[in-house]
């Protein structure tokens, strides 16, 4: 009866902090799953470049004509103008595609310059 409703909503924010600390939460991020097709002369730049996005090869097939397949998952957030980029580093030869594959956990240095940058604004 003597409880104001701001002391009701201030239990509750706290409640809510120390649940969350004690759940030890993690960051997740989307990976999308890619098909790269290229030339076989562009293949050595091209899986430099996913693994450069923290991307990681999955597996690699021979088409007609000499050209590579390459299947990867990349995180999203490292994808943001991958399209223009392939193009550049293949003179316009190659293809992509991407879809959503999963969720996955950010890696730990990863996630501290997110938190860090969340908590500076």
């Amino acid at each position: 009866m003597d409880s104001s409703e701001l002391a009701f909503t201030l239990a509750g924010s706290l409640a809510t902090r120390e649940g969350i600390k004690k759940a030890n939460p993690v960051l997740l991020e989307p990976v999308m799953k890619l098909e790269i097709t290229t030339p076989e002369e562009f293949m050595g730049d091209v899986i430099g470049d996913i693994n450069s996005r923290r991307g990681r090869i999955d597996e690699m097939e021979d088409l007609n004509g000499g050209a590579k397949l390459i299947k990867a998952f990349c995180p999203l957030a490292n994808l943001f103008g991958y399209t223009g980029d392939l193009r550049g580093m293949t003179q316009g030869r190659a293809a992509s595609s991407m879809e959503l594959f999963a969720y996955e956990e950010v890696p730990p240095n990863v996630a501290q310059e997110i938190i860090e940058s969340r908590n500076s604004k």
